[in-house]
């Protein structure tokens, strides 16, 4: 399984981003693929995910503000990121998730994104 993320980048508050994760290596229609972030000193969190039934999940912090987008033939998701504020700052990381006790989740190598004036 591979995930490579793209689009990340230095913006300024109240602006917008957009972040592509390319998955490649097995069937991604049965894994839940989203995007978590770690910020300097903090740990990792949920930022979006959309699951393998369409469903979304978004972290409270984000709701409202960012939106995750599943193109299944593709094996693509995006995330599109509004009204960024400064503490949206830091690594974006995608995760494909078979949600499987035998099958780890996977992990993109992470895109920095950079919330300043």
């Amino acid at each position: 399984v591979q995930l490579v993320e793209s689009g990340g980048g230095l913006v300024q508050p109240g602006g917008s981003l957009g972040l592509t994760c390319v998955a490649s290596g097995t069937t991604f229609n049965v894994y839940d693929l989203g995007w978590y972030r770690q910020a300097p000193g903090k740990e990792r969190e949920l930022v979006a995910v959309v699951e393998s039934t369409g469903r979304t999940k978004y972290g409270d912090s984000v709701k409202g503000r960012f939106a995750i987008y599943r193109d299944t033939p593709k094996d693509t998701i995006y995330l599109q990121m509004n009204d960024l504020k400064p503490e949206d700052t830091a690594v974006y990381y995608c995760n494909a998730d078979l949600n499987s006790a035998y099958v780890p989740p996977s992990w993109g190598q992470g895109t920095q994104v950079t919330v300043s004036s």
